[in-house]
């Protein structure tokens, strides 16, 4: 296992660091009654910790070098060689019976869309300890009106609370990224919300963000929204997206809803 070199097309940096481990499980504080999913075991280090643990863990790893020594070393993790991306989560919550638990040093060029299918799942989850780039983590704990306020903060503090909870060096792994990590604590929020105000919230905070610099009234008006008049909405649209709150991304969001021509066509 120690002889596989982390390959640079699945954004592998092996985390080598026992303390960092440590401090990565009291975090998860794993229990026997857990269900827990790890994204990309790569060579086990944290796998053998939370296999340790009594907790029943999946492991979802793409690199098919490792999985026959992984299957081999730790016999109580289930192994799927597949794409995290690709894996169907809610078969895995119907087998379980229980809400999942996510896990992982992740693909820094994939935490965008891994977090977008956290949150597309967020009523299966429970929560989420991850290792992500410390630029991005701050941008996903950013409040309104810093320069870090962005789609991240916006749609994780609407389906989740976000804990930063340390930064980490890029030598403890190997090979040494660039760049200096962080690792999250993603606690998913019991919403009562439809999938439709779900589906257009997410929507919306893309659209709003998608000129940064600009007003809502530009961003929103070269969008997938730019038939619909948004004066009535209660916001103002000289504002940027910026500047609003979480409620004035909800409040645009049921107003793209109750708006019958722009729903017809849908």
């Amino acid at each position: 296992m120690e002889k596989v070199r982390p390959l640079k097309r699945f954004g592998q940096n092996y985390l080598r660091d026992n303390n960092i481990l440590d401090k990565i499980i009291k975090e998860i504080s794993p229990s026997a009654e857990d269900f827990i999913i790890e994204i990309g075991p790569g060579t086990g280090a944290l796998t053998s910790k939370l296999a340790s643990t009594g907790a029943e863990i999946t492991a979802i790893e793409i690199d098919k070098r490792v999985k026959e020594d992984l299957s081999e070393k730790y016999p109580s993790v289930k192994f799927y060689n597949e794409d995290f991306l690709k894996t169907d989560l809610i078969n895995l919550y119907h087998q379980s019976g229980r809400k999942l638990r996510i896990a992982g040093n992740i693909p820094y060029n994939l935490t965008s869309p891994i977090i977008f299918k956290l949150i597309e799942e967020n009523n299966i989850i429970n929560d989420a300890v991850l290792m992500v780039q410390y630029e991005v983590a701050k941008r996903m704990t950013s409040s309104r009106g810093s320069k870090d306020y962005g789609i991240f903060s916006v749609l994780l503090n609407y389906f989740s609370e976000v804990k930063f909870c340390f930064k980490v060096s890029p030598n403890v792994f190997y090979p040494r990224p660039k760049v200096f990590s962080a690792v999250i604590h993603i606690f998913m929020k019991e919403l009562t919300i439809s999938n439709d105000l779900k589906k257009r919230f997410i929507e919306i905070v893309k659209a709003s963000f998608g000129k940064r610099r600009k007003t809502l009234k530009n961003s929103l008006g070269d969008s997938i929204f730019k038939d619909i008049d948004f004066s009535e909405s209660g916001i103002d649209l000289s504002l940027r997206a910026e500047q609003l709150n979480i409620k004035d991304f909800e409040k645009l969001a049921l107003f793209t809803l109750n708006y019958p021509s722009y729903n017809a066509g849908r």
